[in-house]
């Protein structure tokens, strides 16, 4: 009897060494132990990306670096609408995990697994099948879209994992752990280097061998993520002969995550227009570009941390009906997310020519590298405020709301600004495309902080029970 009493007391410490309580104490301090991880992680997310870029750009050339490099808008296009998904899934189990009802919360998850199951394989199929012909609408010159439709195929045949790793830490988030996804992704990242060395520098893949690195690495951070929801205790457990979809989560999922999931593919269809026009200054300022947006994704990615923070702290206070607590929660998360982005992205910018050196040894390409760094890493901060505030309305369970508000602010003033003021002559530059996002940020930002104040004074202040229950505006 001891000794059992014993194993469920380290069972039970074990637990919560793994959670934070979201719902009491200290906001800050919590946010960012629940942060820092959660950077580390996307960071090394990225470092996927960039490893293949770095490798190609130092042993293969540029074309094979202008290759690689281009198809990262063209991923996240197919890819973000079944992402934001994983954002659904997050938003439910974190609201279910914060009300304590363990039912509700084992069918989210299972329902979150079969589902991301699902749409890799659909993504899978479209990547592979779609790649050349969208390569083609986005104008690729013909010296790099034969190398770039070869690495987005093989890339696209690890994307069952990338989405089942995707579904499973916004699971592990939404109960606070996100130390258990960064240990995964440190172990894969590890790997995905190795293999992209030996398969470019030793077996002269080019850019096959990095995205196959990239694609067995993808399948060993799903693997490792399987593995932990398997050891889990109580609800969070996993059980394969319990996988399939509860028809009530799912309409809950879709209803928070669609829109989110489409609000990503609106911001890369708007991002795949911009690359096009990028492209058509050839191939040195797409490897310029191509390398600065790397580095811009290592400042996006540290100051997206307090973004799934919002999520998940609103997510959970939200379901114990502690709304006093969400003011506070937006205050914290938007202020990290400023000073993160002021300080990362300005010294990306400092120290710009030295890192854009990383990528590629020639000057020609550093120096277009260096004008997109000079506009889009200085002002980050306000896209890192911008994002936050999206967060904070998904925690609250409004997602149509933001869609709404990033399709128009972004994609729409984006698309309207190639079509009119990068066409005047004067202007024709490469300068005036990355002008564009600064200028969206801003306006987009003010428009999600009206949307915050308009749902907090006449739905959340004078109706709490509209976002009790899955039912969504």
């Amino acid at each position: 009897m001891f000794l059992l009493e014993v194993e469920l007391d380290t069972e039970v410490k074990v637990k919560k060494k793994n959670e934070i309580d979201m719902c009491n104490g200290p906001i800050l301090k919590k946010m960012l132990i629940f942060a820092f991880p959660l950077m580390c992680s996307g960071i090394l997310q990225l470092l996927f990306n960039a490893a293949d870029i770095i490798v190609v750009g130092r042993f293969a050339g540029d074309n094979s670096l202008a290759a690689v490099g281009s198809t990262t808008s063209l991923v996240l296009l197919l890819a973000n609408l079944f992402i934001g998904l994983s954002i659904g899934a997050n938003v439910l189990t974190a609201r279910y995990f914060g009300a304590k009802k363990e039912k509700e919360l084992s069918e989210t998850i299972h329902t979150s697994i079969t589902l991301s199951v699902i749409s890799g394989v659909i993504l899978a199929v479209i990547g592979i099948a779609a790649a050349k012909p969208i390569l083609h609408i986005m104008e690729t010159p013909d010296t790099v879209i034969g190398l770039s439709a070869l690495y987005l195929r093989i890339y696209f045949l690890g994307m069952p994992a990338m989405m089942i790793y995707n579904f499973g830490s916004a699971i592990l988030r939404a109960k606070g752990d996100t130390k258990r996804p960064l240990k995964y992704l440190v172990i894969s990242g590890i790997v995905n280097v190795c293999l992209n060395l030996l398969f470019v520098i030793k077996l002269n893949m080019d850019v096959a061998g990095v995205a196959t690195a990239t694609a067995v690495a993808q399948c060993l951070s799903a693997t490792m993520i399987i593995r932990c929801l398997l050891k889990e205790s109580g609800a969070f457990k996993l059980s394969f002969s319990k996988l399939k979809i509860h028809k009530e989560r799912l309409i809950t999922i879709i209803q928070i995550g669609l829109p989110a999931g489409f609000q990503g593919v609106l911001f890369s269809v708007s991002n795949v227009i911009i690359q096009a026009s990028i492209n058509t200054f050839g191939d040195t300022v797409m490897a310029g570009s191509a390398a600065s947006a790397n580095i811009e994704g290592f400042v996006y990615f540290a100051m997206n941390a307090f973004y799934q923070a919002a999520i998940s702290f609103t997510g959970q206070n939200v379901g114990a009906g502690k709304y006093d607590r969400i003011k506070p929660i937006l205050i914290k998360s938007v202020m990290c997310a400023a000073v993160t982005g002021l300080v990362l992205g300005n010294l990306a910018y400092v120290f710009g020519h030295r890192l854009l050196g990383i990528y590629s040894s020639s000057a020609p390409v550093v120096a277009e590298g260096m004008k997109r760094l000079s506009i889009i890493c200085t002002t980050y901060a306000i896209g890192g405020v911008m994002d936050t505030l999206v967060g904070i309305l998904r925690g609250l369970g409004y997602s149509i709301a933001p869609m709404i508000v990033s399709l128009v602010g972004v994609c729409v003033l984006r698309i309207v600004w190639i079509a009119t003021i990068f066409q005047i002559p004067a202007f024709h530059t490469v300068t005036t495309i990355y002008i564009s996002y600064p200028v969206t940020w801003v306006i987009t930002s003010l428009a999600h902080f009206l949307c915050y104040l308009w749902i907090m004074k006449h739905k959340i202040n004078h109706n709490k029970e509209a976002v009790e229950g899955a039912e969504l505006p």
